[in-house]
């Protein structure tokens, strides 16, 4: 073991001592029942088997945007690992190997014999660089990027992520933004192809039938925007009284909680949870159901695109906009900013902007996606 991988292990190591109260109660969470367990105590988590190309990504989003790139690898290994439970969800589908990244000193244990290690966007775990190029994997950072809010904090730690991107074969970006970003934090054989999410089949799984009515489905929302989502729901419902909500919260674990805010917030308008009647007749319709924001998108006419409201960083707008949904979302879209460069006639704004933007978006045109990606450039680079 290499000198700063030692120290680095330990630091890790001490860490997890230190954090081991906290995550043993996060353990006890729905949320979290699958994989703090898998990832920090190895549990129901084993190594891969013997496989050709294993791809890391994170959550949901990740796990979706390699389908194109899986499909044309037919005949190869493919193994998925993931951070979140929605995204194992997610990966689980593709029918392969699918394990939760173990926390970074387990790796020593954990990863035996990789061939190529493709890592998507920001997953940059120094230690799952450094053992997989120690145990002979090509190791490709794909649909890398650094967001603007995030670069000034890498930069400060620039000799460090100089180290970890020395490990990478090849960074493809998804912009030149991005490239030049990892050129000046020290990282070599950088080009662009752009953002593989440009390559995803946006299909429905089932086709419902239009409500009656301008139809409004708010999509991937988080805590602390339903509230005012709600609100400009009601306030354009002045002037449109024939308008309906769908509200597809980003997380499981929310479903009752947002159910009862919809009860408290909106008494005199008809509800309905889609789990008990599998219509959207109501005034507001709380989807708490996963894997529908697709076929719903197909059917609305504006999406109220949640995670930017407050800094988280955005959701994927390509999905929507595939559909032409008139999109509104909030101004804290850092970590979409490449994909929301691609798509036309998106809204910008803050939660009390939300029922003028309805006001507004009655005469837009439907959004659009302006895009493509070197597709071709990735499989020739994974090969």
């Amino acid at each position: 073991m290499r000198a700063f991988d030692f120290f680095y292990t330990l630091l890790a190591t001490t860490l997890f001592v230190v954090a081991l109260p906290f995550i043993l109660f996060l353990s006890f969470k729905k949320k979290y029942r699958h994989s703090i367990p898998a990832r920090f105590f190895l549990k129901n988590n084993p190594p891969f088997e013997s496989h050709d190309i294993w791809f890391h990504v994170c959550s949901l989003g990740e796990a979706k945007a390699i389908a194109p790139i899986v499909e044309r690898l037919k005949g190869l290994k493919i193994v998925i690992s993931v951070i979140t439970h929605t995204g194992y969800e997610s990966a689980f589908h593709y029918g392969m190997q699918v394990r939760y990244l173990p926390f970074e000193p387990w790796l020593w244990f954990w990863i035996r014999a990789p061939k190529t290690v493709v890592i998507l966007e920001a997953e940059f775990w120094y230690l799952l660089f450094s053992i997989a190029t120690l145990r002979g994997a090509r190791v490709i950072a794909l649909n890398a990027r650094i967001s603007d809010r995030s670069f000034p904090k890498y930069y400060k730690m620039r000799w460090f992520y100089a180290k970890l991107f020395d490990k990478c074969e090849r960074i493809l970006c998804q912009s030149n933004e991005d490239m030049a970003r990892f050129i000046a934090l020290g990282a070599h054989n950088v080009e662009v192809v752009g953002n593989i999410k440009l390559a995803q089949k946006i299909e429905v799984t089932k086709a419902y039938p239009k409500p009656d009515g301008m139809t409004i489905v708010a999509g991937s929302t988080h805590e602390g925007e339903e509230e005012g989502i709600l609100r400009g729901f009601m306030e354009y419902r002045t002037h449109n009284s024939h308008a309906k909500l769908l509200i597809v919260p980003r997380h499981p674990e929310r479903f009752t909680k947002v159910a009862e805010l919809i009860a408290r917030t909106a008494p005199s308008y008809s509800f309905s949870r889609w789990s008990q009647t599998q219509t959207m007749d109501a005034d507001i319709t709380l989807i708490d159901a996963m894997g529908e924001l697709n076929n719903l998108y197909a059917i609305s006419d504006v999406a109220i695109l949640g995670g930017a409201f407050s800094p988280i960083g955005g959701h994927n707008p390509l999905e929507p906009a595939h559909f032409g949904c008139k999109i509104i979302t909030g101004e804290h879209f850092f970590l979409q900013r490449e994909l929301f460069k691609y798509v036309s006639h998106v809204q910008f704004v803050e939660l009390d902007g939300i029922a003028e933007a309805l006001h507004i978006a009655e005469t837009l045109p439907p959004s659009q996606v302006n895009a493509t990606i070197d597709l071709d450039r990735v499989m020739e680079c994974l090969h």
